[in-house]
């Protein structure tokens, strides 16, 4: 099925705010075997409607985004009803539903709210939890005069739009969808392994299967294997990846690799801690992200200075002076302070140097240590080398570091 996104508003132009929708939207529907064939991004006004009567021939389905706000340049919902010559109507459910949300909240309702419980006939509204304007499900051709697609017109802001797309849209879709035929998506999230690495190992024997398609996507430390094709050619795919892959393959159903860590601990009912230098506490941030990560953390030490190593960690100055604050021994040392302060049974340390100054022909830029303690007595550290700018030399270290804990559970 064709499918088409169109992002309206001035500020998406302007560049006064990034439009996530595509991204996000792309990325949900591709597990219903849907992909978006175009993109396009619009002002407010009039070319909004143009848009719309352009993109209706080009589109099975037919997301719109932004402009149901109270004001006066919040039009969506009125050029889209004009297009599809379809009246306006109050629904009584919605106003009541912006009257109490507006009056939990001690918010002034001005008379221009209720546009925002005006919905174009025969549609269906979809709840907005987390605002005023709901979204609205536009069936395909529902004016038969007017040929259209299935219409999705959803509010601008991500807190809005993302959580009444996962709880209203995806049911939705999953009925049209599936009348479009029987195609399966599969993805597998791989760690520490080149694409050109991956194809080599797959590619091979994958491109000997009918009927598939094939993509790779390349993040920090981690590649995403996708597979398109019928569910037998698609179960074919996947035992050859995962023979091929193994353990490199950290996830098959979306998960991120620190939710694996989280979800990992959870299970053995162990505890993680953390003491970061050169990674400032991405370690912690990534893992504080995962719903749950309570059960399973027990704290983070960002120690930068050489002072504060010795203070919060009890790294040796010894130790600091004979080998430098970047060494295995620091490292190690720094594993060891985080689990006698937490009491955690694994602890994970990263000291390193991320540039742009500070290197040396011994320790040029990027040379990082990760080491690992666990409470079986069990350390390891590995020295690292990730030359290049700051933030990726950080997410690179994170991943690894994730990744050398996962494989050791």
């Amino acid at each position: 099925m064709r499918v088409v996104v169109l992002n309206t508003g001035t500020e998406l132009l302007l560049g006064d705010v990034i439009n996530t929708h595509l991204a996000f939207i792309a990325q949900q529907i591709l597990a219903l075997g849907l992909r978006v064939s175009e993109q396009r991004t619009v002002p407010d006004g009039d070319a909004i409607q143009n848009a719309l009567r352009d993109l209706f021939p080009r589109a099975d389905i037919l997301f719109v985004t932004g402009g149901l706000g109270a004001t006066s340049d919040d039009l969506t919902i009125e050029l889209t009803a004009a297009c599809l010559e379809l009246e306006l109507r109050e629904e009584s459910e919605v106003r009541e539903a912006i009257r109490k949300r507006l009056s939990a909240r001690g918010v002034q309702m001005p008379e221009s709210i209720w546009r925002q419980a005006l919905v174009p006939a025969g549609g269906e509204v979809l709840p907005n939890k987390s605002g005023t304007a709901p979204g609205i499900y536009l069936p395909a051709n529902i004016n038969r005069r007017i040929a259209s697609p299935h219409m999705f017109i959803l509010p601008g802001p991500p807190r809005e739009l993302q959580p009444m797309f996962h709880e209203f849209v995806m049911p939705i879709l999953q009925r049209v969808a599936s009348a479009s035929g029987d195609v399966i998506v599969r993805r597998f999230r791989v760690a520490r392994m080149g694409e050109s690495v991956i194809e080599e190992k797959i590619g091979g024997e994958l491109a000997g299967i009918g009927r598939l398609e094939i993509g790779y996507c390349a993040r920090p430390a981690e590649v995403d294997v996708r597979v398109v094709g019928s569910p037998k050619a698609v179960a074919r795919a996947s035992e050859i990846i995962r023979a091929k892959l193994g353990c490199a393959i950290f996830s098959s159903n979306e998960e991120q690799l620190a939710e694996v860590i989280v979800r990992l601990l959870a299970e053995r009912g162990e505890t993680l801690a953390l003491a970061e230098s050169c990674t400032g506490g991405l370690l912690a941030h990534k893992i504080t992200n995962v719903p749950g990560a309570s059960q399973a953390f027990r704290g983070a030490f960002v120690t930068y200075s050489n002072e504060e190593k010795i203070c919060a960690l009890s790294v040796s100055p010894e130790a600091l002076r004979q080998s430098g604050a970047v060494s295995e021994r620091v490292a190690v040392e720094m594993t060891s302070g985080a689990r006698e302060r937490t009491g955690a049974t694994h602890a994970i340390a990263t000291t390193g140097i991320a540039g742009p100054g500070g290197g040396t022909t011994e320790k040029p830029v990027g040379t990082v240590f990760v080491a690992i303690a666990s409470l079986n007595g069990e350390t390891s550290c590995e020295k690292l080398f990730f030359p290049g700018e700051r933030e990726t030399f950080k997410e690179l270290v994170a991943q690894h570091a994730f990744d050398l804990l996962r494989l050791r559970l």
